[in-house]
């Protein structure tokens, strides 16, 4: 006003001009400092993306995003001025809340062997559009969990490239443990893992600690992730299959056949049972039968505080893959199923029965794979596939399934986002969120290619896979980190996330 009220003096119109003149001055004056005030605040942005359709969990359209100190600053339906800022043009793309991944496993030591470390997954994860991931700090037997904690904080923190946060791993259940779970549940670790398994490596935890722990999580709005597979049923099909005369047979195979769907259904029944008696909260992980989703689907309509993700490969491949020559390199925990619980799956998915979409990576060589020796338990259990989440997830589910991209969004983002405690900081596109985006081109193709990958890990379980639709520029507040499928950030550039309890869908 100050630079008006110089050249023009308010005196000049009162004097001289009738009071409708007076009034249509003020008007004029106004829309003129308005449009001053907007072109000049142009400067305050960092980046501005115009004409993208913007696709949130629950609506889309057409806008520009200004975007500034690594937050979303305005979005605006009638156009951004841009000033110095960097554009980038979005007609005919969309733009998404970055993608987050709440499972993960990056640098995990397993049968003898590291998992991919987190600098270049975390770039892979960049180059296909995730900005966030979620792994674990699993304790050791007699150790405490702010020890497990503190650990995988400093083997993180100067290597990821994208944001970061934990959840904690708990397999020492003791009066120390459940006061640490309260305590980290107020200061930013709100979710904590517990496996009904892995009895021989001491993390099983039996029924007596899930049901103190979710009764915990009742009073403290913390979230119990539970891998659930059936110790007793899974240690008697093992032995049955663990033979030289069934091993030799049916060489990678075995880790199927030992893994009869009863092993995961049992488990998830026993599950939603303990989080009702107790009124707690609970996170199945990796659903990996068409049956455990719509056990979890039952329990969750009748009031239990329950939900379910799926992966990838639970939705892509079925148990075949097992049969080919390399099909060790697929071997995960819970393993690849049938046909029929892939197609169960994608319709759990479809109706709403599974919430989140994560990819449980844990990244290992060929070479890393071939340790088992024809042994099928000791196959290193994992796949990349952090890389690929939101490119095969948008063919599959938006291209041959035809779910939204409304959906997509609340699947890989606004989902994980509200359940582990971020949003709005993520998996939105409001006022004042990180400025974490993709720019996704749904009419671009490409058939995945080890070669093509940001991933170090030779081989991928959807080489060959023709894509449609990709991210052409990842966005980590407010700094363009992939481009095209090309690393453009920074190792080491990831903060660690603070999350708050009582998440919920």
């Amino acid at each position: 006003m100050r630079y008006f009220t110089k050249n023009l003096p308010l005196r000049y119109f009162t004097k001289n001009l009738p009071l409708r003149y007076l009034i249509i001055s003020a008007v004029v004056l106004f829309i003129y400092t308005f449009s001053y005030t907007e072109c000049h605040g142009a400067e305050d942005y960092d980046i501005v993306i115009k004409g993208g359709t913007i696709v949130t969990a629950q609506t889309s359209f057409v806008a520009d995003i200004g975007i500034g100190n690594g937050k979303i600053l305005k979005i605006a339906k009638n156009g951004i001025v841009a000033g110095s800022a960097e554009v980038i043009y979005g007609a005919g793309k969309y733009v998404l809340p970055g993608a987050i991944d709440a499972h993960v496993h990056m640098n995990l030591k397993f049968c003898g062997s590291n998992s991919e470390d987190w600098d270049t997954s975390t770039a892979a994860a960049a180059c296909g559009g995730v900005t966030t991931i979620i792994d674990f700090a699993i304790q050791t037997k007699g150790q405490t969990l702010a020890s497990a904690i503190k650990a995988r904080m400093a083997d993180a923190r100067n290597k990821v490239c994208i944001d970061f946060a934990l959840h904690g791993g708990i397999t020492d259940w003791n009066e120390r443990t459940k006061k640490e779970m309260r305590h980290f549940t107020k200061n930013g670790i709100p979710s904590f893992k517990m496996f009904m398994i892995y009895k021989s490596q001491g993390w099983m935890a039996d029924d007596a600690m899930l049901f103190e722990a979710l009764e915990q999580t009742k009073e403290t709005g913390a979230l119990i992730l539970l891998h659930a597979e059936s110790e007793p049923l899974l240690a008697l099909f093992q032995k049955q299959y663990k033979t030289d005369k069934m091993m030799k047979k049916h060489k990678a195979y075995c880790h199927s056949l030992a893994r009869p769907e009863i092993t995961e259904t049992e488990a998830i029944n026993r599950a939603c049972f303990l989080t009702k008696t107790t009124g707690g909260r609970a996170y199945i992980v990796h659903v990996s039968s068409a049956e455990g989703s719509k056990i979890i689907g039952r329990a969750a309509k009748a009031g239990t505080h329950i939900w379910g993700e799926t992966c990838p490969q639970y939705l892509l491949l079925d148990d075949s893959v097992f049969k080919r020559s390399d099909g060790h390199l697929f071997a995960t925990c819970p393993q690849i199923k049938k046909l029929k619980d892939k197609e169960g799956l994608l319709q759990s998915v479809k109706n709403g029965v599974l919430t989140v979409l994560s990819t449980d990576t844990c990244t290992f060589s060929k070479k890393q794979k071939a340790s088992w020796n024809g042994d099928f338990t000791k196959i290193p259990y994992g796949m990349p596939g952090v890389e690929t989440l939101l490119p095969t997830m948008h063919t599959l589910l938006v291209k041959k399934s035809r779910c939204s991209m409304n959906q997509l969004v609340a699947l890989t983002s606004t989902n994980p986002a509200k359940l582990f405690g971020m949003y709005p900081q993520k998996g939105a596109i409001e006022k004042g969120s990180d400025a974490d985006l993709v720019v996704f081109d749904p009419m671009a193709e490409q058939t995945i290619d080890i070669g093509t990958l940001k991933s170090t890990c030779d081989w991928n379980p959807y080489e060959g896979m023709k894509l449609q639709g990709l991210p052409v520029v990842t966005i980590s507040r407010g700094r363009i980190v992939a481009r095209k499928g090309k690393f453009m950030g920074k190792k080491g550039w990831g903060r660690f996330v603070h999350r708050k309890p009582g998440g919920s869908i």
